[in-house]
């Protein structure tokens, strides 16, 4: 595609406590302790060289109102007190997953401070450490290269703006995040998709990253026909991923045919997916020491004591031979699934997959369908129903019904759904035949099942009808 090449960074956030402090990383809602004002200043580099980020960000002229509370920030967040040690935590996470993406991991890691002047920063800079580089995985076959893994540390909140200044919350400052940069080898929109995919999988595979919506974020850099780089950023969900390039890649082939010129500089992804212009590209530099942390040593016996864990996509192909269970149920079942295996030891006169079908497949049906919420579900109530179904008092079919009665906060009335034998079943159905005369299959079966739902399973009601067709 116009000679298309992609590299992706990943960020996602460790679950443990922050970077360079013992504050815990939860965030919280409610309102603030305390508040501290204060400008920023770009400052140039050891070797006097100015960032146009920097810079840029300086000319708004706008100052910060930094939220605190009493219980999640201490003076390490607000600059006014030297870092702690490297949290020894996030550094075995991020080392764990440079070794499951092949990385070559360096001997003595140094904190680096690079310089942010968007006031997400209390102290002008974001400290990161480079831990790793040179590795990479294969998607479909294909090797993707690993650039570098770095550890750093997450910005504060911004919660609101206007001309004069930010409001940003102090409880995300310093917590600790993983970066992984992939080579310029994704060559199409699906491609870089699948291989965000894959890195999300492995990160997940480790159980030491945070999951949801502020923990995740996927930047793209972009280029074609070896005109100048492009980053996109400001966007959370990978299926959009693929949407994104290929809306990007359009925008610059109109610039190409228009004889415009394409400037390498950093895009935001707006909600329709288009983007525009955010900032300058950044240069080498905003980077230098951070004089604050020493040098921390990676020895092999650090090396050694990290286990590596068993992929997701391992786990899955595993879960899907031994319960006999579609590759996407068993894919969705290992969050759950220590609850799926209580469950299927439980009632063995249900089949594993019915009961993987209720847990995953019946609440997503219940809030796409009957735009019920699903969440209210308890594991209390995926109980009763495996237990009367076990016992024969509603029928396998019932499962959706209660379920979402369930979610209705309405009394469940089991006589509704009570069973009714072979012979009652037929008979209705040859009443409804009867009452639709050369009606097709599949409509004498959306009639049935309004009628017989909950009271005879969909495949017995299915032979019925066939039988009385024939």
């Amino acid at each position: 595609m116009n000679n298309l090449k992609i590299g992706l960074e990943i960020h996602r956030q460790i679950n443990s406590n922050k970077l360079f402090c013992n504050c815990n990383s939860e965030l919280t809602d409610r309102e603030p302790d305390f508040e501290v004002k204060r400008y920023l200043r770009a400052v140039k580099s050891e070797i006097g060289e100015s960032d146009v980020v920097a810079e840029f960000e300086m000319s708004k002229g706008k100052y910060a109102i930094y939220q605190g509370y009493k219980d999640k920030t201490c003076l390490v967040e607000l600059d006014d007190e030297p870092i702690h040690f490297i949290n020894q935590t996030a550094l075995k996470s991020v080392l764990e997953v440079a070794l499951l993406l092949n990385c070559k991991i360096l001997k003595n890691i140094q904190v680096m401070r690079k310089q942010v002047i968007d006031l997400s920063n209390t102290s002008g800079f974001q400290r990161t450490a480079l831990i790793a580089t040179d590795g990479f995985i294969e998607v479909n076959k294909k090797k993707i290269g690993i650039n570098t893994i770095c550890l750093e540390e997450d910005a504060a909140r911004k919660i609101k703006e206007n001309k004069e200044s930010v409001v940003f919350r102090l409880d995300r400052l310093g917590i600790p995040l993983i970066e992984i940069t992939t080579k310029p080898d994704i060559t199409d929109s699906k491609e870089g998709q699948e291989v965000a995919a894959y890195l999300g999988m492995l990160i997940k595979s480790t159980g030491k990253f945070k999951s949801g919506i502020g923990t995740i974020r996927q930047d793209v850099n972009l280029s074609i026909n070896n005109n100048p780089r492009i980053e996109l950023k400001g966007f959370q969900d990978l299926e959009s991923m693929s949407k994104v390039i290929e809306l990007e890649v359009k925008r610059q082939l109109d610039l190409i045919s228009n004889k415009q010129k394409i400037n390498s500089e950093v895009r935001k992804v707006n909600q329709d997916l288009t983007t525009t212009y955010l900032r300058p590209m950044p240069g080498a530099g905003r980077m230098y020491v951070e004089t604050d942390h020493p040098i921390v040593e990676i020895s092999n016996e650090i090396l050694k004591s990290i286990k590596l864990p068993k992929l997701i996509t391992e786990k899955a192909i595993e879960v899907e031979k031994e319960f006999k269970i579609s590759a996407q149920l068993a894919k969705e079942i290992l969050d759950i699934e220590e609850k799926f295996r209580g469950l299927v030891k439980r009632y063995q006169n249900l089949e594993a997959e019915f009961i993987a079908k209720v847990l995953i497949e019946v609440p997503k049906e219940i809030k796409a369908r009957l735009k019920l919420d699903s969440s209210k579900l308890k594991e209390k109530d995926f109980e009763f129903v495996f237990e009367n179904i076990s016992k024969n008092l509603i029928p396998k079919s019932a499962a959706i019904e209660v379920l979402s009665e369930i979610c209705e906060g309405k009394k469940i009335e089991l006589n509704r759904y009570k069973t009714i034998s072979d012979s009652e079943v037929e008979k209705v159905i040859k009443e409804i035949i009867m009452n639709n005369k050369n009606a097709p299959f599949n409509a004498l079966m959306g009639i049935a099942m309004s009628k017989l739902r909950g009271k005879a399973e969909g495949s017995k009601v299915a032979e019925l009808i066939k039988k009385s067709l024939n």
